[in-house]
């Protein structure tokens, strides 16, 4: 018998797990399915909650915690967990399933002959109130996912898929011991950034991995208040580009400080264009501003980079 084990990867959410728990178990699956939640170091009474949880009736439940802190540690410690099954599925602990997202899953690996597939994340504000700012088009960078209601092969990097929700088959994982998870992108805690998904799907779109698109594999995700401010966004900017300067981007001969000269003027011109936008109130001045938040991080980046290689 096939065996799925569902993993979130916790961090002080005591407060979301009875409902995610709870509706993870009425969950319909074709095969019988396992919980696992990865406590990364919480410091509130996520255990103890835990416990209780254990006690309930339905899909059994089992935590581990990991003790290394950030995100890709906590993934890569389910991927050890989950050896012995034959699928894993990714949920994150701020968000619900919706009625079917188990059992497509289980449809895309086991019938259609995925090897990875992801599927819808509707963004969800709770009580807090969407501000005007907030376009449809910054939606992504909550990890919101919609790319209509028909399934499709994912090929390119135009259609990503992340963790939020997201299964995989084992077989990638036992086959290659190397495909985990890069710990060079962690986010620690309730910190931004991360980035650690989209490399694994980098990784798999360029080991010609099956991914699939299951439209019926959707979540409502649940933005915090404080996530809802244009700062969280030029924040997220500047991480991601000090991490694309730092890890990603190729080496020149020409560089100051380990800085490519022609990085310097582009700053500039995005600045430039960021203030001209502002003081003409046009639309997408934060968009703009977010790119010239990128520029600055892979500056940084490039910059620590150089450092780091100087130290080694």
């Amino acid at each position: 018998m096939k065996k799925l084990t569902i993993c979130l990867c916790s961090y002080n959410r005591s407060e979301r797990l009875p409902k995610l728990i709870q509706a993870l178990r009425a969950q319909a699956s074709p095969i019988p399915f396992e919980i696992l939640i990865i406590d990364n170091n919480s410091t509130d009474n996520t255990q103890a909650v835990i416990a209780e949880l254990i006690k309930l009736e339905g899909a059994p439940l089992r935590t581990v915690i990991e003790t290394q802190q950030g995100i890709p540690f906590a993934r890569n410690r389910a991927i050890e967990e989950c050896m012995q099954s034959d699928y894993m599925l990714f949920i994150d602990d701020d968000e619900l399933p919706w009625p079917k997202t188990i059992e497509s899953a289980i449809y895309s690996l086991d019938i259609e002959g995925a090897e990875c597939v992801g599927g819808r994340v509707n963004i969800n504000f709770g009580s807090s109130v969407r501000p005007a700012w907030l376009e449809d088009k910054l939606l992504p960078f909550f990890a919101a996912i919609d790319y209509g209601n028909t399934p499709f092969w994912i090929t390119n990097s135009s259609t990503p898929v992340w963790t939020s929700i997201i299964a995989y088959r084992m077989t990638l994982f036992r086959n290659n011991p190397k495909l985990r998870f890069d710990s060079r992108y962690n986010r620690k805690g309730k910190g931004i950034g991360g980035g650690e998904d989209g490399i694994m799907f980098q990784q798999l779109l360029q080991q010609k991995v099956k991914i699939r698109y299951q439209p019926d594999m959707a979540v409502d995700h649940f933005i915090e208040d404080w996530k809802i401010r244009r700062s969280y966004f030029l924040k997220l900017h500047f991480i991601a580009g000090r991490k694309y300067g730092q890890f990603q981007m190729e080496n020149y001969a020409r560089t100051i400080l380990g800085v490519p000269p022609f990085m310097l003027p582009q700053l500039f011109q995005k600045i430039g264009k960021t203030l001209g936008m502002f003081l003409r109130s046009q639309p997408g001045v934060l968009r703009e501003a977010m790119n010239a938040s990128h520029a600055l991080g892979s500056i940084y980046g490039k910059f620590l980079a150089r450092h780091e290689k100087q130290t080694h």
